[in-house]
């Protein structure tokens, strides 16, 4: 089955460090998206990779494509106003029924292994929705304060979301709600059971100074390695 990532790196909202988008950051020398990248093609070499990018933008992900990889086996798509509308952009460069990654471009700490968990589980399934526990207690807030939420019914959902081609280019010919926040709400919306997998913690999207330093001290330790 030929498979296809569509890596959203198109939001350029909440800006770590203003002026410079979160997946344009350096860690550890290189730009942060490039470990989002680069983990795709370690788990398959014959992966075909679409990246969508802010219009201001799409030179500088050029760039990157030209200095650190080889670029045969990369699509660059102008993002959207939203992620629905991101990810309806990169579909229209799926023309062969595939296996369909959508990862968002900052987490780069996505492994190998779950990546290629996620195929597997998406082959056999048609798809696959990476989620952990939540560890910390919840509240949700109401006009007339809030309520306590049993975490033990939480999940907290990560990407890759992966999905056979022909279930994602359905979903997204319906119309977008407000409440459209990853492609698995959009599926959902369309009328499917979501199926969940088990994510690894470390998935975890950078959006903080912490998080690059979390980020930091685990791709130096990879590196270190060899892998």
């Amino acid at each position: 089955m030929k498979k296809k990532v569509i890596i959203v790196a198109a939001d350029s909202e909440d800006e770590i460090y203003r002026g410079i988008p979160d997946q344009f950051l350096l860690i550890e020398g290189k730009p942060l998206l490039c470990y989002t990248i680069q983990a795709f093609i370690d788990a398959f070499d014959d992966i075909e990779i679409i990246l969508v990018l802010p219009k201001n933008h799409i030179g500088k992900g050029q760039e990157i494509i030209d200095g650190f990889f080889d670029p045969f086996r990369f699509r660059i798509c102008e993002g959207g106003a939203t992620r629905f509308e991101s990810v309806k952009n990169g579909l229209k460069k799926v023309i062969e029924e595939s296996i369909v990654f959508v990862h968002d471009g900052i987490r780069c700490l996505v492994s190998t292994k779950l990546i290629r968990r996620c195929y597997e589980e998406a082959l056999a399934n048609g798809m696959a929705i990476p989620a952990i526990k939540c560890k910390d207690d919840l509240r949700i807030m109401d006009r007339n304060g809030n309520n306590s939420i049993n975490r033990k019914k939480v999940k907290l959902i990560q990407s890759p979301q992966v999905f056979h081609s022909h279930i994602l280019l359905q979903a997204y010919q319906i119309a977008y709600k407000e409440h459209f926040t990853d492609e698995a709400s959009v599926v959902e919306e369309f009328g499917l059971k979501i199926n969940l997998i088990a994510g690894e913690e470390q998935n975890i999207k950078i959006s903080s100074p912490m998080d690059i330093e979390f980020a930091s001290f685990l791709l130096s330790q990879k590196v270190m390695e060899g892998h």
